[in-house]
């Protein structure tokens, strides 16, 4: 029986995370042949989302947690997923079921076609602002001309991936990352299948517009040097009009005396290379930066609690129980301990 992982980003899910669990248990109970188990990500969170991890765990054998120190970003947190992955595929979905289980199906009948990935994405923005959804549409558009990984529009997290992609992704093991990019370099035969957005069904999305902005210039800059190309190009353009305009100038004044004004146009270029240069140092930035935050070689992620057998590598195989119990898991009012652990939890959140 093939097995299959479900690694889930969770960040501030203590709403919805159960009813997450209900519903995609619905999908997997119609699924023959392949055995699931999931893998849930705490990055951090500053409600009481571990809590709700390890109450479920403890009632479901088919459910693991991870639980970071701090907030690491849902990159970091997709990369401890498939880090303690240990299935023959791997499925990587939100928490807040945006992602619709409803398709495994139809991505499993692609694994079976000898796809080594099938990946999901937006067919409409339902849900979206038209000015996020306009940002949205250029970025990928931006991004397919000057990188050299192709993603098509509407593209998101959601897919199931095999054992080996799984495993070239890990390889990778840079600290900022864009997965999205990385999936689509890294190669392999995928196939892309269409699904209309849907709004949350709890909470609210963790993305701020600033959030997006920097994420977007993550992706261009970790798969692109077509930014620094194209300051040098410019550079070159406005040394040569420059030089064309000295010429002009000095023929002006020296063979025909025409007083050239020049507070203006001092004042006009002076502004204007001002901003170029400004740019210029800006783009350059984000390539250093990028450079020094990767040379300090620091941990993607940080474990504070887990239920995996060990904290590092291949941990834990799947459970040999075949029996799914789905009873509603209640979450009991707090001990004592976990009371002052969550407590805890939450004032090393807000410090970082």
């Amino acid at each position: 029986m093939k097995t299959i992982d479900i690694v889930v980003p969770c960040y501030n899910e203590e709403e919805g995370l159960e009813y997450f669990i209900q519903e995609t248990n619905k999908v997997i109970d119609t699924i023959e042949n392949y055995k699931f188990r999931y893998i849930l990500v705490n990055d951090g969170s500053r409600d009481k989302t571990y809590l709700v991890m390890k109450k479920l765990a403890e009632k479901y054998f088919f459910v693991k947690y991870l639980s970071f120190s701090r907030n690491f970003g849902k990159e970091a947190a997709m990369y401890a997923g498939l880090k303690h992955s240990t299935a023959d595929y791997v499925i990587v979905m939100d928490a807040d079921l945006q992602h619709p289980p409803a398709m495994f199906p139809k991505m499993l009948e692609a694994i079976e076609e000898g796809y080594d990935c099938c990946a999901a994405m937006r067919s409409t923005r339902k849900g979206e602002s038209k000015i996020r959804s306009f940002f949205s549409r250029t970025f990928y558009r931006i991004s397919n001309k000057i990188t050299d990984v192709k993603m098509p529009y509407g593209a998101v997290d959601f897919r199931i991936m095999s054992r080996q992609m799984v495993n070239s992704i890990l390889e990778l093991s840079e600290v900022q990352r864009f997965s999205k990019g990385i999936f689509c370099w890294v190669g392999f035969n995928t196939k892309w299948i269409p699904y209309e957005n849907v709004e949350r069904v709890m909470g609210t999305t963790k993305w701020s517009f600033w959030g997006l902005f920097r994420y977007a210039i993550d992706g261009i800059t970790a798969f692109s040097v077509a930014p620094l190309r194209f300051i040098s190009v410019l550079g070159f353009l406005i040394s040569l009009v420059s030089f064309i305009y000295i010429i002009v100038t000095l023929i002006q004044t020296l063979a025909f005396g025409i007083d050239v004004p020049g507070y203006v146009t001092n004042l006009c270029a002076t502004l204007f290379l001002g901003g170029i240069t400004v740019l210029s140092v800006g783009v350059l930035g984000e390539y250093i930066g990028r450079i020094y935050m990767e040379t300090k070689d620091r941990p993607i992620y940080i474990l504070k609690y887990s239920n995996f057998e060990c904290d590092k590598g291949i941990c834990t195989p799947f459970p040999e129980k075949d029996v799914v119990d789905h009873d509603t898991v209640e979450v009991e009012e707090l001990t004592e301990n976990e009371e002052a652990e969550n407590q805890e939890f939450a004032e090393d959140s807000e410090e970082e």
